[in-house]
């Protein structure tokens, strides 16, 4: 990592002269195979072409450089002075053989020279990308995946511009100077845009102490401010399963968040509430820090994190498509029947008064032995990918994106009068193929998609034959995403 002035960046396939006396000299463009200017390119894809160097005049030189090259850059706006940083984190060169080269080590007049370069976007970092202290082995291995190009896409990717993920791949010439030192003439550069493929990572284990998500609330229900109170309504949500960008970037599957909603009557003639409709938005946080991060910045508090390094986030909202929620009905649960057939005892558990943002502690529980009316609410979630170009959830050294998916209930005890409870969810974003992409120009599976098949294999070798209902008392308190098909929460046991 390193602090410098925030740089301008270079266009596709540009020229910058280190040495002006050459710089009418040499000519270097960089032509990569295949390519297109919405080419989005992902884990293991090949990017290949040539440098070709065209010199007017004679011109020594002592080599010649090929990299892919992948920069993180931010810029924190201090008291006194920008914080710029810049980290490398990537970088593979190009070995290029001697007979690519002229014997003479001169580029000579009104000749094209052609050097060719072939490189496999990694599925991992190295090591050494990731150089700073870092509290856990979890975020460490975080750090050391590839994070996706942000920022400069054709469609917004609800970036700030103090933030910046770049990959390109470079081509150098370098020359002796005076004392015999080797140094860089002339570079070209062309960006490419990455979107790395991601796996489905464990749901998040919320506590109170994580400010940015609210998990469930608790409010007091009236037919208006002055009568008494029909009772208590507590709404919950469980983390959605991901949604999951295509290897093309162009599109994203659909998920679906699960809503549970308990009322508990003050008396035997009190009615739950009427759910008169659920809308959503997708909020998009982006953290940047001048300096390494050390820890998840969507955990615990943030803003009351600042070290010796200067360090902010950005949100961006973007509202989704509302689907109706069709004819809901309560269902009550009296103690004698208990909620036998979800495999739960006679008796409900709920939280206290304060609005819960983790799960339901066992210290913190009062037992209800009262009826009360139960519903739940499945909330469809598509992302606008045809508007906004979505990246996926990544954490980086000094960079990070994490999404929530805030969902309003409006709710109405009597005619005319209604209230709102919105809650708000990790809802974390990867990468696979879901049926495009998967095939190349000669119509054979892609690296991509042969990978994902095996993988699809595997897991479905290694799954149970046999399905059972746990006894919930042996269930763990571990986090869940929503069962795509029960609708309860699935823990990790």
């Amino acid at each position: 990592m390193s602090n410098r002035p925030w740089p301008n960046g270079h266009a596709s396939a540009t020229v910058d002269s280190m040495q002006k006396h050459i710089a009418p000299k040499v000519d270097m463009d960089i032509n990569i195979d295949n390519h297109y200017q919405s080419k989005i390119y992902t884990t293991f894809s090949t990017v290949s072409g040539h440098v070709k160097v065209h010199a007017s005049h004679d011109v020594p030189f002592d080599k010649v450089q090929i990299l892919l090259l992948g920069v993180s850059r931010t810029r924190v706006d201090a008291i006194n002075i920008p914080q710029a940083t810049s980290h490398t984190f990537l970088k593979l060169m190009m070995p290029v053989p001697e007979s690519y080269y002229p014997e003479t080590r001169c580029f000579q007049a009104s000749t094209t020279y052609t050097v060719p370069f072939n490189f496999v976007i990694p599925q991992h970092l190295t090591l050494n990308a990731c150089s700073h202290r870092v509290p856990s082995d979890a975020l460490k291995e975080a750090h050391l995946r590839l994070p996706p190009s942000v920022g400069d896409w054709d469609k917004d990717d609800l970036t700030p511009h103090m933030t910046r993920i770049t990959y390109s791949v470079r081509a150098r010439i370098y020359q002796r100077d005076a004392q015999g030192k080797s140094t860089k003439a002339v570079e070209a550069s062309h960006d490419i845009k990455m979107i790395p493929m991601v796996a489905e990572d464990a749901p998040l284990n919320i506590t109170e102490q994580d400010k940015l998500y609210v998990m469930s609330k608790r409010k007091t229900v009236r037919k208006s401010i002055l009568s008494p109170k029909l009772g208590k309504l507590t709404v919950s949500a469980n983390q959605p399963a991901p949604v999951m960008i295509s290897t093309d970037g162009h599109s994203t599957t659909p998920t679906t968040a699960l809503l549970d909603f308990v009322f508990e009557p003050a008396s035997n003639e009190s009615q739950p509430p009427k759910v008169a409709g659920v809308t959503s938005k997708l909020t998009a946080v982006t953290y940047y820090s001048a300096g390494g991060i050390n820890q998840y910045p969507n955990l615990k508090n943030w803003a009351n994190s600042f070290g010796a390094d200067g360090r902010g986030s950005y949100s961006s909202s973007a509202p989704l498509p509302t689907a109706p929620v069709g004819n809901l009905s309560w269902t009550q649960h009296v103690p004698e029947q208990g909620r036998r057939d979800s495999g739960y005892g006679s008796e409900l558990y709920y939280e206290s008064e304060h609005s819960l943002n983790g799960r339901h502690s066992p210290d913190s529980r009062t037992r209800n032995t009262s009826s009360y009316f139960g519903m739940q609410v499945k909330v469809p979630v598509r992302l606008p990918s045809e508007k906004k170009q979505f990246i996926p959830t990544f954490h980086s050294c000094i960079s990070s994106r994490v999404y929530i998916l805030w969902m309003t209930v409006t709710l109405s005890a009597l005619a005319g009068t209604s209230s709102t409870v919105t809650l708000g969810v990790p809802l974390q974003v990867g990468v696979g193929s879901r049926g495009g992409g998967r095939v190349d120009a000669t119509g054979l599976p892609t690296f991509e998609a042969a990978m994902e098949d095996a993988a699809l294999e595997i897991d479905a070798y290694l799954q149970p034959r046999t399905l059972s209902v746990p006894n919930i008392e042996f269930c763990s308190q571990l986090p869940g995403y929503t069962d795509r098909l029960g609708g309860r929460a699935a823990q990790r046991v």
